[in-house]
């Protein structure tokens, strides 16, 4: 009797546990290492990381690379004993290097839980190296009431001339206002990116729209750059930088906090993407009065421009780690994309998953991108990603858009335009031999 009473308690206990849905299915045989890219999704993950620990006895490390330094964390990381099991390898040029090291993920678990194949990377013989685990969008964002207190609707920014004007008018009324036109646009490693990463896809994106087989149609890094939209990076990025309420001047020193700025409405216009709706929810400010717009800045027919979308936010599985390791790792990704909590808190944080089973987004930014190429506009891909040699590139730029900030002449432009184009060439050159 007792031992039929003990087998049915047991057969109870499968049975509720299979109940459960997408409980997670790892048992507690190896360790998930996770290292993470983006800097504002540290506490999230974390404590998904320990609800998962918890729900299965599994180990998951969390550990999160500052701002502009991925490379060199990973680098160093992955020289350890206990390597991450989870890395980010986001663009054609971190194949190249981390490819020896990615699990061939074709047919894996996670990867079959996709709804897109947009989203992958492959190394030259065909292996799928990475996949994406949200795609993003930027552009500016846009303080719906204070633009109107201004006397303006964002449906009257149509390309960068009205962007300008209104821009300017803001401007020259601030202090009648209250308020200014563009947010502090910093230079230092917290904020750089904005420019040195995003901004200048306008210059990439153009020049492969005009060339795309000089870019083997979005597969592979062009060898060099013509420059040919530099003069219109320059007119949005002196916009931004002599329409701000922080004087150029100072950018190269840092310390401010455009996302507080912004939430405190001092500025109608933040140069920034869809990642920011979390941070500036979390500021008490009412997404709905918020809207995206493109990167306005010159261009011939950029009234049907839209946003800047996609990702340099891809999974690599560390396939120097154990089977155990591994096999744990596919088993934590499966559950943040398919159980329905985990899945709407990375949403939460990332925006957007492409997974068939994770959580709609509710983010805004997202949605605006969406609208824009349903209105038959274009989305403006992020050639950003094939930059050569990242860091050392961004670097160069950073230092030369300081100089020009600190005097903006036209000789300190032209070593602006240097270190983005001759930087292309010379940077390509050292990574490719």
């Amino acid at each position: 009797m007792k031992k039929l009473l003990a087998m049915l308690i047991a057969l109870v206990m499968v049975l509720s546990f299979a109940a459960c849905g997408n409980e997670p299915e790892g048992e507690a045989a190896g360790s998930v290492y996770w290292l993470n890219f983006k800097p504002e999704s540290d506490e999230v993950l974390k404590d998904l990381a320990a609800k998962y620990t918890e729900a299965t006895g599994v180990e998951v490390k969390i550990e999160t690379a500052a701002s502009g330094t991925y490379n060199e964390t990973l680098t160093a990381e992955m020289d350890k004993s206990e390597a991450p099991t989870i890395f980010v390898v986001g663009n054609q040029a971190a194949v190249d290097t981390w490819g020896d090291y990615c699990l061939d993920l074709t047919g894996t678990a996670i990867a079959d839980e996709l709804n897109t194949d947009a989203y992958m990377l492959y190394d030259a013989d065909g292996k799928l190296c990475s996949i994406g685990y949200c795609y993003e969008c930027y552009g500016i964002i846009v303080n719906n009431a204070l633009l109107n207190e201004a006397g303006y609707d964002a449906s009257e920014i149509t390309n960068f001339e009205s962007l300008k004007a209104i821009a300017e008018d803001i401007t020259a009324r601030s202090e009648e206002l209250g308020f200014g036109a563009f947010t502090s646009n910093a230079m230092d490693a917290s904020s750089s990116w904005r420019y040195t990463g995003h901004m200048i896809n306008l210059e990439y994106y153009y020049e492969y729209a005009d060339d795309p087989e000089a870019w083997a149609n979005g597969t592979a890094c062009a060898p060099e750059l013509t420059g040919a939209y530099m003069d219109n990076f320059k007119a949005l990025y002196d916009l931004a930088v002599t329409n701000s309420i922080v004087d150029r001047k100072e950018l190269a020193n840092g310390g401010f906090d455009a996302q507080a700025e912004f939430a405190e409405g001092k500025a109608v216009f933040y140069v920034q993407g869809s990642w920011e709706a979390g941070g500036l929810e979390g500021r008490g400010v009412d997404l709905s009065n918020l809207t995206m717009i493109p990167y306005y800045c010159g261009v011939e027919g950029e009234e049907k421009a839209g946003l800047n979308c996609g990702t340099e936010n891809y999974w690599a599985i560390n396939g120097n780690a154990s089977e155990e390791d591994i096999q744990a790792t596919i088993d934590f990704m499966v559950w943040l994309v398919t159980d329905p909590e985990a899945s709407e808190a990375a949403v939460g944080t990332f925006g957007v998953m492409p997974y068939k089973s994770a959580a709609v987004s509710t983010n805004p930014f997202l949605a605006q991108a969406n609208a824009y190429l349903g209105d038959g506009c274009y989305n403006m891909a992020w050639i950003t990603n094939f930059q050569p040699n990242v860091d050392a590139y961004r670097a160069a730029a950073v230092s030369a858009m300081n100089d020009y900030n600190a005097d903006p002449t036209d000789a300190n432009w032209e070593t602006v335009v240097t270190a983005f184009i001759d930087g292309w060439a010379t940077q390509y050159a050292a990574a490719n031999g």
